[in-house]
């Protein structure tokens, strides 16, 4: 590596603080710092107070933030503390989504980042327009290769694949529930983000005479009026015939809750702000709870791991549900599937492995 007389320097380039509010850009930036402790990394903080747990090593860049959300001010300070820093180290590593202002701090790298060479790892696309008028910052690492073939076609040029990782010793896997049948559906409050077609797919399976508690965990977006959407939601869920669910905020205790489900509903017709691999899924999947998703190009890594339905099928979704939960055999060769895919593909190892070769390759 270069500037081999002392260990390399990177700032962690994320739109909020490492210790805000928990999203997939710095869930992802997070995992870089704990796999790789041969580095020196400068990360942001939210100030004052913080909603996570700081993470115990590297130099912290406070951000004047209340609530650790990525709200345009929090945006604005993390660019300008971005191209403060970016002088100061080695290499920068962005986990950045491509959302509605991203091509324009694409254009705007030479001034806000400089020289540095850059990595930049892609969450997810809020919408494939935004990747025309895109210009790479760099390395780019897509978590699929359905979103690496995108990026490609999107002349991003160097494109990378690096999965998403999860701690399996956090995530351990978990028997099957006794008791009366749970169905998740966890995601956000998004244009077709899901919750609807989950809400529908479930009233398809009570008709074919399944029994179930349906529970929607919900995450609203900054400037969303979450009551107003909570509601709306159970509202839905009464016009379609359903009896037994409820509708959760955000949920701290992810494991707990997985702890009591037996199925991961998660059929959004189009993932938008979405992480290409939801953190969600990976965790369900650890667990050992079988997941029924849409059949979305980003999915197909997952293989016979999980259950896939058309993307926008209430009706095929409600079926495979209801099918699953009068299974219990099927259920357990997909419980012990979906573990295995985790272990294998998105364990901590293959996510440290592949970022500290990249880093030295840039670095060299």
């Amino acid at each position: 590596m270069r500037h081999a007389e002392r260990r390399p320097r990177v700032l962690l380039l994320t739109s909020s603080p490492l210790d805000g509010a928990e999203g997939c850009d710095v869930r992802l930036a997070t995992d870089v710092l704990d796999v790789l402790p041969d580095v020196d990394f400068v990360w942001f903080s939210q100030w004052p107070g913080r909603r996570q747990p700081s993470p115990t090593r590297g130099r912290a860049v406070r951000i004047l933030s209340r609530d650790g959300v990525p709200h345009v001010p929090e945006r604005a300070q993390s660019a300008l503390a971005g191209a403060v820093f970016a002088r100061r180290v080695d290499l920068v590593h962005a986990f950045l989504t491509i959302g509605r202002t991203f091509p324009a701090f694409s254009w705007l790298r030479p001034l806000l980042l400089g020289r540095r060479p850059v990595v930049h790892t892609v969450p997810g696309a809020m919408d494939a327009r935004y990747l025309t008028h895109t210009r790479p910052l760099g390395t780019t690492v897509a978590l699929s290769e359905s979103m690496a073939r995108r990026l490609r076609a999107a002349d991003f040029g160097d494109v990378r694949v690096v999965p998403p990782m999860i701690c399996l010793d956090a995530w351990p896997y978990l028997p099957r529930p006794e008791g009366f049948p749970v169905v998740l559906f966890a995601g956000h409050h998004d244009p077709h983000g899901g919750a609807e077609l989950a809400i529908d797919a479930a009233a398809e399976a009570v008709g074919a005479g399944a029994r179930f508690r349906l529970v929607l965990a919900m995450r609203g977006r900054p400037g969303q009026d979450h009551a107003a959407l909570d509601e709306a939601l159970r509202e839905r869920a009464g016009a379609a015939g359903l009896t037994d669910f409820e509708v959760r905020g955000y949920v701290e205790d992810m494991q707990a809750l997985l702890a009591s489900v037996q199925v991961l509903l998660f059929p959004p017709p189009v993932l938008g702000g979405k992480a290409d691999v939801p953190l969600t899924v990976l965790q369900a999947l650890a667990s050992g709870r079988p997941a029924i998703l849409s059949d979305l190009p980003q999915f197909a890594d997952f293989g016979h791991a999980v259950l896939r339905a058309p993307a926008g099928d209430a009706r095929r979704t409600g079926q495979q549900l209801a099918w699953l939960l009068a299974q219990p055999r099927s259920w357990d060769v997909l419980a012990e599937r979906g573990r295995a895919v985790v272990e294998e593909h998105f364990g901590p190892e293959p996510f440290a492995a592949r970022y500290a070769a990249l880093y030295q390759e840039l670095l060299t």
